[in-house]
């Protein structure tokens, strides 16, 4: 048994490639985007959250873990599909959008509301979205496990550092500048929303269609 095991891992260790590496990093670190959310981590600093670098990139890194492994159970489980998830991952993205472009509060917090960002919104969507996750399951199938696995954590340790390095980016940036960053990347995110919206509504409606007929 212990040699099958060690098998397999000597087997998962030989299909390595640093072309499909790179590009599975690539591809991850276009759509998980945290230099993009670089303006989002610093406007929930100064609304008084905290933001724990290290319990972010673990969360983030779990998801995206259990997502690679589980995910497609998990969405049969529960009887939903990657375009319903995605659907929900693009409206939470589109509010956060609006919050930043027209500099105003929708996710009105309460007396019991968390004081640390940490699941929502910085995990999900922002890190280990409907998009990051969706993108995670169609590179699985291209490309052999090892190398989607280091390809994701080598950007959990990219998504680390910019989260500890933040206050560091503002300072050398300046807060105008962040701010400019702060609507073009908004811009982006409600782009972003709109195209995951209209791509996955578009399946939906086939699916549908599909089944009626």
């Amino acid at each position: 048994m212990r040699f099958l095991i060690f098998f397999k891992e000597v087997q998962m260790f030989s299909e390595f490639s640093m072309r499909q590496f790179i590009s599975a990093f690539v591809v991850l670190f276009a759509v998980i985007d945290i230099l993009g959310s670089v303006p989002i981590i610093l406007k929930l600093k100064k609304r008084g959250k905290k933001i724990n670098a290290d319990k972010i990139t673990l969360w983030s890194f779990l998801m995206f873990i259990g997502f690679f492994y589980i995910g497609e159970f998990f969405l049969d489980l529960f009887k939903l599909d990657m375009s319903s998830f995605a659907i929900a991952g693009s409206l939470i993205i589109f509010i956060m959008a609006l919050e930043m472009i027209l500099d105003i509060e929708i996710f009105r917090e309460g007396p019991d509301t968390p004081k640390d960002s940490l699941f929502v919104p910085l995990v999900f969507p922002l890190i280990a979205g409907a998009g990051a996750l969706t993108t995670l399951l169609t590179i699985r199938a291209q490309f052999a496990n090892i190398n989607v696995l280091l390809a994701i954590v080598a950007n959990m340790l990219v998504v680390y550092v910019v989260i500890r390095l933040a206050k560091l980016i503002e300072k050398k940036l300046g807060p105008s500048f962040i701010y400019m960053l702060q609507k073009f990347f908004g811009i982006i995110l409600l782009a972003i929303s709109v195209k995951l919206f209209i791509t996955n509504i578009t399946v939906l409606i086939e699916q549908i269609s599909n089944h009626v007929s």
